[in-house]
């Protein structure tokens, strides 16, 4: 007699028992009932959250309500008290302000047209911020032409300039320019 080879076994699913025959003998393993579940038993049934929710809000307007019927905080001892409304009215007239017009001390960096930014007048400035010499120039226009230039200086030390009304005045490296006259 020859045997005959036993096909390969294919891998089993699920669970695995030592016997052929089937599960051990015994009882039944049992699963306990979930904890929603009605027919559980010490089972803690869950509320509807609407109602939780519902329930703490109330509460917050409740107290929200009473604290604010009685004028203040809790223990504070203030009584609410009301008032009608009052309808007179009041009229305010605005406080006069003098206009601004043009500054009559300036930076001794930027370019300023007379009458509008500064004002006319006589101006002096102690000289350089930093030692190199600064430089002042006087235009009939802001074009910035060579032929627009009325005249111009370089300072060492104090400056003074006399500007008029429409003029352009122009400065570079020199302390704060104050009127003078």
């Amino acid at each position: 007699m020859t045997e005959e080879p036993t096909p390969p076994t294919a891998p089993r699913r699920g669970p695995t028992w030592p016997t052929p025959s089937g599960p051990p003998a015994g009882p039944e393993p049992r699963t306990a009932p979930a904890a929603n579940t009605p027919n559980a038993p010490n089972a803690v049934k869950k509320r509807h959250p609407v109602l939780t929710h519902g329930a703490v809000a109330l509460v917050a307007v409740v107290i929200g309500v009473g604290i604010g019927n009685s004028g203040g905080s809790p223990g504070d001892g203030k009584q609410a008290t009301t008032s009608a409304p009052s309808t007179s009215t009041a009229t305010v007239k605005p406080k006069a302000t003098a206009k601004p017009g043009p500054r009559t001390s300036f930076a001794g960096d930027g370019e300023y047209l007379v009458g509008d930014d500064i004002a006319a007048g006589t101006y002096r400035t102690a000289g350089p911020q930093d030692g190199i010499p600064c430089y002042w120039e006087r235009d009939k226009d802001s074009s910035g032409s060579f032929a627009s230039i009325i005249a111009n200086d370089t300072v060492s030390g104090t400056g003074r300039v006399t500007l008029r009304k429409g003029e352009v005045f122009k400065t570079e490296r020199c302390t704060t320019w104050k009127k003078v006259g």
